[in-house]
């Protein structure tokens, strides 16, 4: 037998056979039953979309009824000075013309004390700044002394400034300004500056049209032509923009949220009435009871989405009519859905529930009460949530790139179809289907691995104090991280990258950039990596996978990046197409390309392959990887270590890519047990990348040697295709060398059983590096 570090987390030995529809129909029928006798979630389901929305808008309809507008305090400093034609003021409130009487009612002016007149810029700025907090006064208007004088000025000017071309005989004076004091942090005061802003606009306008009637040119030349609007908009289309934005997220938003109170009940309410172990040692297998439980979860998932979404539907279409009504404009006429977008939401929705059900019940199984449950809804809420609302932006639409992201494909799908255009739907309809199929069978297989852990499903609640817990700890850790630890120091490491790249600055020279690569690759990856090592393992070897797993490997690593860079070329190029740069990145890139260039071939391959190399691989493929390696799942292992190495990386397309070179280097680690093999492999390839960007260009029109690798006829350097094909053939063949190897197990004994006088042996039967 194997030692507990041989093995997962206490998997439930299972069997593999053929689900039957009889146990789950059994349990969905159960589960049913189960969730209609309960009187909450009744209400929750069918009652409360039904009394929500419709309360919900009479109260907001009642309420509307007593806004009003309040009426903004402005002052006037300097009033006597203005001119008399066209008038500004007209006694104690502004002159007829200049603005609609509603707007003329809403603005209530007042003279400000008449030593403010003789205060200093700043002191007047204080005073009214104090004024506005006090709650005296809105805004203030302030006219200089010689505003008038040099108005009337400006226009003799003008009058005798000749016509046609060459310089003016005469000069213009400067031309007086008045200014206007606001408080932004202010509601009102903003909402009195904007008032003001528009009856001085129209009176500067008067003021024109009166110095152009002076000289006899007509008004007009001021507008010498108008811009005419043509609404191409077909009936009807204006409402499907909008349904089309609305409706999708809405149905996104409750199906999740219908999903997750079911399935909290069906899992971690039966822990908690103790009926969970009766239904475990039933007949039915555990992929059925996962499967019965799933299918009720998502009838309860679409039924609110559905329920609510009617209900919303129905009383904002009335709402939004009476809340017109009630400002005396013209009704706004989203009106109804069409009956096409309700037929698309309908056939989409099942698949969008099957995905939030499982998930819902993956982290419901997790959850050892009710009440634990429910803390667990606003994660996945901020996890989900901006996968939502990029679909809604304006700018958004269904593409090559948008179709492959979770939850955003779908939503755009589906606001596509909504709007009528059918070709663009169907042509990137399987995209879009693919990635939420497999991301429905990827969280239903969660689920299921969640169901055959009885680590998780019987786990009880502890309650332990902070410095026992501590010290327990301590006391009881093992070799290397576990996998919580490992969780939690890539998501810290995450988050010092993210800080400390906010606060960076972009370098201007080569030795600037130099000294960030060294902060961020020794000072923020390597160094933290060594140290928690040593801080959550009591083998700082073991924790960063420092071992020699002999010459073959490590050279079959290096080989390996050989072989694959034509692939990781291609795969760059295509996500540059599916994605492509923003100006600003391609920009700041194009900057550190001009920074490299005095800098030398070894300083450069130093810099950009052998120092990321090391730091990373001990970061990511030693601390987080040996503690990943402990849940005995190979694939859970590499993706999450890739996912924080593709993470880490600040360009959104580089962390694609990076996330698929590591889960290259994570399978190398996996089998051999050490970093050497991936430190060479990360090596090779980022030296490959330097070469390929800045040495071949400069030789390739005068060596042959190199034409018959590579191909820059397009303006952009590329592999040739057979050399791209031969290298995925070199990648396969030395992908099924290292298939073949037995992977090196954790050592038999844990390290805390050792007797303290018993020299540690190295735990993966390999020899150590000095």
């Amino acid at each position: 037998m194997g030692s507990p570090d041989q093995q997962p987390d206490c998997d439930l030995v299972t069997t593999v056979t053929t689900m039957r529809w009889s146990n789950i129909r059994l349990v969905f029928w159960r589960e049913c039953r189960d969730q209609l006798r309960d009187r909450r979630t009744l209400f929750t389901i069918a009652v409360l979309p039904l009394l929500l929305y419709p309360l919900l808008a009479i109260s907001v309809f009642q309420v509307a009824q007593f806004r009003h507008d309040h009426p903004s305090r402005v002052w006037v400093i300097g009033a006597k000075r203005l001119p008399t034609q066209p008038s500004l003021l007209s006694g104690d409130r502004f002159s007829d013309g200049l603005v609609d009487s509603a707007t003329q009612e809403l603005i209530a002016l007042g003279s400000a004390p008449p030593n403010w007149i003789a205060l200093s810029q700043k002191a007047l700025s204080e005073r009214v700044q104090q004024e506005i907090q006090q709650g005296h006064v809105d805004a203030v208007v302030l006219f200089p002394d010689d505003f008038s004088l040099r108005l009337e000025e400006l226009n003799r000017q003008m009058a005798k400034r000749p016509t046609g071309e060459g310089k003016p005989v005469v000069q213009f004076s400067e031309i007086p300004e008045p200014t206007l004091f606001l408080n932004t942090a202010n509601d009102k005061s903003r909402l009195a500056a904007q008032r003001t802003k528009q009856v001085l606009q129209s009176w500067r306008e008067q003021i024109v049209r009166a110095g152009l009637r002076s000289r006899q040119i007509p008004v007009s030349a001021t507008r010498p032509f108008r811009v005419a609007h043509v609404d191409l908009a077909e009936a009807g289309h204006e409402q499907l923009a909008f349904w089309s934005r609305l409706l999708p997220f809405v149905v996104m938003i409750w199906a999740l949220t219908g999903a997750f109170y079911p399935a909290i009940d069906l899992c971690a309410g039966e822990k908690e009435r103790g009926t969970l172990e009766t239904l475990l040692t039933s007949p039915a297998d555990r992929r059925e009871i996962v499967c019965g439980k799933l299918l009720t979860v998502t009838t309860f998932s679409s039924a609110t989405a559905v329920l609510n979404l009617s209900s919303l539907v129905l009383t904002g279409t009335l709402f939004f009519g009476q809340m017109e009504l009630i400002d005396g404009a013209q009704p706004l006429r989203i009106g109804t859905p069409p009956i096409t977008a309700v037929v698309w939401l309908l056939m989409v929705l099942i698949p969008i529930s099957a995905l939030f059900s499982a998930l819902s019940l993956g982290i419901a199984v997790f959850a050892r009460s009710n009440k634990e449950g429910q803390y667990y809804l606003m994660p996945l809420l901020l996890v989900c949530l901006p996968l939502m609302i990029l679909p809604v932006l304006p700018a958004s639409e269904l593409d090559a790139g948008t179709s492959l992201i979770p939850l955003s494909g779908i939503l755009l799908l589906l606001r596509t179809l909504i709007e009528g255009d059918y070709l663009q739907a169907a042509r990137y309809c399987l995209p879009v289907l693919g990635v939420t199929g497999l991301g429905c069978w990827l969280a239903i297989h969660w689920a299921v691995h969640q169901f055959n852990q009885e680590s998780v499903l019987f786990r009880e609640s502890e309650r332990v104090g902070l410095r026992s817990g501590l010290k327990h700890w301590w006391r009881h850790r093992q070799a290397t991280p576990g996998v919580t630890g490992a969780l939690c120091c890539g998501l810290l490491l995450l988050f010092i990258r993210f800080f400390a790249g906010s606060q960076a600055s972009m370098p201007a020279t080569w030795r600037d950039f130099v000294s960030s690569q060294l902060l961020v690759q020794v000072g923020l990856l390597a160094v933290p990596a060594i140290l928690l090592a040593r801080l959550l393992g009591r083998r700082v070897r073991d924790g960063l996978l420092l071992r020699w797993p002999g010459y073959k490997p490590v050279m079959a690593g290096g080989l390996l990046a050989f072989c694959f860079h034509p692939l990781g070329m291609e795969l760059t190029q295509l996500i540059h197409n599916l994605y492509p740069l923003s100006d600003a990145i391609g920009k700041q890139l194009r900057e550190l390309e001009s920074i490299m260039g005095p800098a030398s071939l070894g300083t450069l391959l130093l810099t950009m392959a052998v120092l990321p190399a090391i730091c990373e691989e001990l970061t990511f493929r030693g601390l987080l990887f040996s503690g990943l390696r402990r849940s005995g799942r190979p694939g859970f292992t590499i993706l999450t270590s890739s996912l924080f190495f593709g993470a880490i990386h600040g360009v959104f397309q580089q962390s694609l890519s990076a996330f698929v070179v590591g889960i290259l280097i994570g399978g190398l680690a996996w089998k051999t047990t050490s970093i050497l093999p991936g430190i060479l492999f990360h090596c090779t390839y980022n030296a490959l990348s330097v070469l390929l960007g800045l040495v071949v260009p400069l030789y390739l029109p005068t060596q042959p040697l190199l034409q018959l690798f590579f191909d820059g006829a397009d303006g952009a350097l590329r592999y040739h295709p057979l050399v791209v094909g031969s290298g995925g053939l070199a990648c396969l063949a030395i992908g099924s060398w290292f298939r073949g190897m037995r992977v090196n197990t954790y050592p038999a004994q844990p390290v805390r059983d050792q007797r303290p006088d018993t020299p540690a042996t190295d735990s993966l039967s390999a020899t150590p590096i000095a």
